[in-house]
């Protein structure tokens, strides 16, 4: 996989063009907001109504990479994407509906004093953010898509015995002078270091986790510390131990 500047953010959000395309995201929807008076805010000047749907779609904006690198760039679970969502936007959504209540309070020069403002507030926050979610996933796997067709596949996958051609890469686990190959088409072994392979996997996000092993990110179901060791489950059900030299990187990546 070409190096890319790394930023905090997930998928889209790892470089400085997908900040940009995140930012023009927000400034489209906070003009589309305001020129359509969107949640009563009909009584503002444009002006005033335009500023006020703008300051709070870049705040809600980087509030919401910060919540989406936590579930899409650094658990595993839940894996449901629709759950994803609707967690995130729920997360997003409790605190940030009371800086939009009190913005809204100062914008209309009235108060919000009432549950019935907030859980109102709290629909309307919640709306958004999820349709905020779905647009940048929705843009963040187009922009993957393109990465991919344009992309060399790794040199590794013509490795592949011929039942397992078109599988995809779970792990790879050196047995002696061999390698036992993990994949969505079952297992197989062939004969190559692990190193070598490790050069070859360039392309698909995984990392060594072991002497042993390398994993592929997308493979893990399961991530468990405890007693000062952590090891990964894999799809296939296979255990992966992650020795104390590789624990750091995994740590700094969010995948233990």
């Amino acid at each position: 996989m070409a190096a890319t500047p790394k930023i905090l953010g997930w998928g889209p959000y790892e470089t400085w063009k997908g900040w940009a395309r995140g930012l023009a995201i927000a400034l489209v929807g906070a003009t589309f907001l305001a020129f359509g008076e969107a949640f009563g805010s009909a009584a503002m000047a444009l002006p005033q109504r335009f500023a006020y749907w703008l300051g709070l779609m870049i705040l809600g904006w980087l509030w919401g990479v910060s919540v989406s690198a936590f579930f899409f760039g650094r658990i595993v679970r839940p894996q449901r994407l629709w759950l994803r969502i609707a967690i995130s936007a729920l997360v997003i959504s409790i605190p940030y509906s009371f800086v939009v209540a009190a913005a809204t309070a100062w914008a209309r020069g009235s108060r919000f004093d009432n549950l019935r403002n907030i859980a109102e507030v709290f629909v309307a926050t919640t709306f958004i953010a999820t349709v905020m979610i779905i647009i940048n996933v929705l843009v963040a796997r187009q922009s993957q898509g393109v990465t991919s067709a344009g992309a060399q596949p790794p040199k590794f996958l013509a490795r592949l015995p011929l039942k397992l051609r078109g599988a995809d890469v779970w792990a790879v686990e050196a047995e002696d002078h061999y390698l036992r190959l993990h994949t969505s088409k079952g297992q197989d072994l062939i004969l190559m270091r692990l190193s070598d392979a490790v050069a070859e996997l360039e392309g698909i996000e995984g990392a060594r986790v072991h002497r042993s092993w390398w994993v592929a990110r997308d493979a893990i179901t399961e991530a468990v510390r405890g007693d000062g060791r952590a090891a990964l489950t894999l799809k296939d059900g296979a255990e992966v131990p992650v020795s104390r030299t590789y624990a750091r990187l995994l740590r700094e990546r969010g995948w233990i």
